[in-house]
């Protein structure tokens, strides 16, 4: 790492909800709404970017953990602003408090975690695991 991430360090992701992120058993009776998917990924983007300026060129960081819970719907055309605070930092593992908010309700808060890694290192592993795969009889 160039820096260590700092408690308070934050990232920021705003996604409007559309017909690429809604639910998609949406019908004549179940509105259409953000999915919980599409929540969960924005949150983990914007714990990346709280810490992005902290990595090397090699390094990535990777989600390892996260416990959110959906509060609210979110409606086609709102805007929900998703935030993310260090709130821990043990060697390359950082601890985030994440909050997503439509404009008018809560829509999402939890914890989420990342790892820091070395991308060559990562590739590598997954070289192995796909020579491993591949050795296996059928």
């Amino acid at each position: 790492m160039k820096s260590i991430p700092r408690i308070g360090m934050t990232g920021e992701e705003r996604i409007v909800v559309g017909p690429s992120n809604q639910i998609v058993f949406a019908d004549d009776v179940m509105p259409a709404v953000l999915s919980t998917p599409w929540l969960v990924a924005h949150l983990e983007y914007a714990s990346r970017d709280a810490i992005v300026s902290c990595l090397e060129d090699h390094e990535r960081s990777v989600g390892t953990f996260i416990e959110v819970e959906h509060l609210a719907p979110t409606p086609v055309g709102f805007t929900v602003v998703c935030k993310s605070r260090v709130i821990h930092v043990s060697g390359p593992v950082v601890t985030f408090q994440i909050e997503a908010h439509d404009g008018v309700d809560v829509v999402a808060r939890g914890l989420h975690r990342r790892r820091v890694i070395d991308a060559r290192r990562f590739a590598k592993r997954l070289d192995r695991k796909r020579n491993k795969a591949d050795s296996k009889p059928s």
